[in-house]
């Protein structure tokens, strides 16, 4: 399935804060096919029929893709665009903006 690939990958956090990237519709799959019953609700639903008409050539991959984003998005899984930030520490400037 390396032809159905997305254009750009869809980060999700998975487990406690881990990254996992969704790169084509055969991993979209896995990923809704694993997704907890107790967590499915009409955007999953939405997600898996996307998958699944895009598989058969009905939708494109992007609308597929959107529909996963929109997903994650409502659920609070999707990776943020921006990295967390790990530490912050202020920095002393000394005369001259050198670090004392």
């Amino acid at each position: 399935m390396h032809d159905k690939l997305f254009h750009s990958p869809v980060a999700l956090t998975v487990g406690l804060g881990f990254k996992r990237e969704i790169a084509s519709l055969a991993e979209m799959h896995d990923f809704l096919t694993d997704w907890t019953t107790s967590r499915r609700g009409p955007l999953y639903r939405n997600a898996v029929e996307a998958c699944g008409l895009a598989l058969e050539g009905c939708i494109t991959r992007d609308e597929a893709r959107h529909a996963l984003v929109e997903f994650a998005e409502a659920t609070g899984i999707l990776w943020p665009d921006l990295e967390p930030v790990i530490v912050a520490r202020a920095v002393a400037r000394g005369y001259g903006g050198y670090a004392a």
